[in-house]
């Protein structure tokens, strides 16, 4: 595996990002929607830099099997929270083909809410269909498949504090 973005420069960065959610959302009690299972540790690590009420929810989408999208949204969780008239922040771990994200906005924006944004640490936007801009973007990355910080292969990496390219001799 090779280093793509360092752990250093990860909490720097998410630091940023608390910093201008914080800003964005004072007096607005957001929501925050996590999609699990990539994004615990993003979340986690954001919401502890930001200086808000929040509201934490969680829904679990599968779109990928191995290192490739299956093309098919199967959702395994849905949220519980009331999101009418309520301002949603979604905190993704990657947009990669943007087909996970693209399905959960527009799902989300059918059920009332003020506003959705999208908090994602690592966005391949060269590869990315979607159609909405990205509110927070931790890192625009190639389109290589990463693993760490959170990110899997088969349930596997989620643990490494680095984000890091997983190259097909990894696989072996």
């Amino acid at each position: 595996m090779k280093l793509l973005v360092s752990d250093e420069d990860i909490k720097k960065r998410v630091k940023q990002l608390a910093e201008q959610i914080t800003e964005d959302y004072k007096d607005k009690s957001p929501i925050f929607i996590g999609i699990l299972n990539g994004c615990y540790v993003f979340m986690a690590d954001l919401l502890r830099e930001i200086d808000l009420d929040v509201e934490v929810d969680f829904v679990k989408i599968r779109s990928y099997e191995a290192d490739s999208s299956t093309g098919t949204i199967k959702f395994r969780k849905d949220i519980s929270a009331d999101i009418n008239n309520r301002h949603i922040v979604i905190v993704e771990d990657i947009i990669d083909s943007g087909f996970t994200i693209n399905f959960l906005v527009n799902r989300l924006k059918g059920s009332g809410p003020k506003s959705v944004a999208v908090a994602s640490i690592l966005f391949k936007k060269e590869v990315a269909k979607i159609d909405f801009e990205v509110d927070y973007v931790g890192f625009e990355i190639p389109p290589e498949f990463v693993v760490g910080y959170g990110l899997d292969y088969d349930e596997k990496y989620r643990n490494l504090k680095d984000v890091m390219v997983l190259e097909p001799k990894d696989l072996e």
